[in-house]
């Protein structure tokens, strides 16, 4: 009876003798709660499996499976140095999209708030413009006080023809000639701002135009510009100095 039970012994581990190590350690080891198996099919087109991630298939596609062999979840390839890079720059761009979506939609919605119809928005268009307007007024009396001023100066040179003109009355003439360049100056950048607040309503108009007209916050074009012309207006220590 013994010989027949080591005979029989023999012939029940004999499929086992037989098998690769890899399947005998499949086979003889024990089963945990929860452990996962790793299977992919190398760049040779074997296949492999792991209780951990396959270095083998690291650029390619591994399924997770469950001790019962059920699909866990299907991990993604490792991506190279490159590959991560590009991943994170489309990363960055995306988020950055959608941070300035939401800063439109912020935007048109605070633009709405503060203009809820045309009327709102000419006071407002033209409280900027008058911010401006009076510090034109302002240089274009200094100008012609200037030119008062000079006057006297220009005829008082016509006593030196051919002669030197006298150390102070030269220093006058130029300080005149200095003055009236300044306050041209300024007024060409006065008459610009004009031109830039009346681009920035135009723009600003349009845009309001349509979101009256229900077009969703966020959904235009974005601004060239946001809320300069309306800074003007709110700001009047902004506007140029006069000399």
């Amino acid at each position: 009876m013994s010989g027949i039970r080591a005979l029989g012994t023999g012939v029940l581990l004999a499929p086992l003798l037989v098998a690769s190590p890899a399947a005998w350690s499949q086979m003889t080891a024990p089963a945990k709660a929860g452990s996962v198996i790793y299977s992919c099919t190398d760049a040779q087109g074997k296949r492999l499996t792991s209780d951990r991630p396959i270095p083998e298939c690291a650029a390619r596609e591994q399924r997770v499976l469950n001790s019962d062999g059920s699909l866990r979840r299907v991990l993604p390839p490792t991506l190279t140095a490159a590959e991560r890079a590009e991943a994170e720059a489309r990363d960055i761009e995306a988020a950055a999209e959608r941070v300035a979506k939401q800063d439109a939609i912020r935007r048109d919605r605070s633009l709405m708030s503060r203009y809820p119809n045309e009327a709102a928005h000419r006071r407002s268009r033209d409280a900027a413009l008058e911010i401006v307007r009076s510090s034109m007024r302002i240089s274009e009396a200094r100008i012609k006080a200037l030119n008062v001023e000079r006057k006297p100066l220009q005829e008082e040179t016509q006593f030196y023809a051919g002669k030197q003109v006298p150390a102070k009355l030269k220093s006058q003439i130029d300080a005149n000639d200095a003055a009236l360049t300044a306050q041209r100056s300024l007024m060409q950048d006065q008459e610009a701002e004009v031109v830039r607040i009346d681009g920035l309503y135009d723009a600003e108009l349009l845009r309001l135009k349509k979101l009256w007209a229900g077009a969703p916050p966020g959904s235009l074009d974005a601004p060239a510009a946001s809320g300069g012309a309306s800074i003007a207006a709110a700001n009047p220590s902004s506007k140029p100095v006069n000399r």
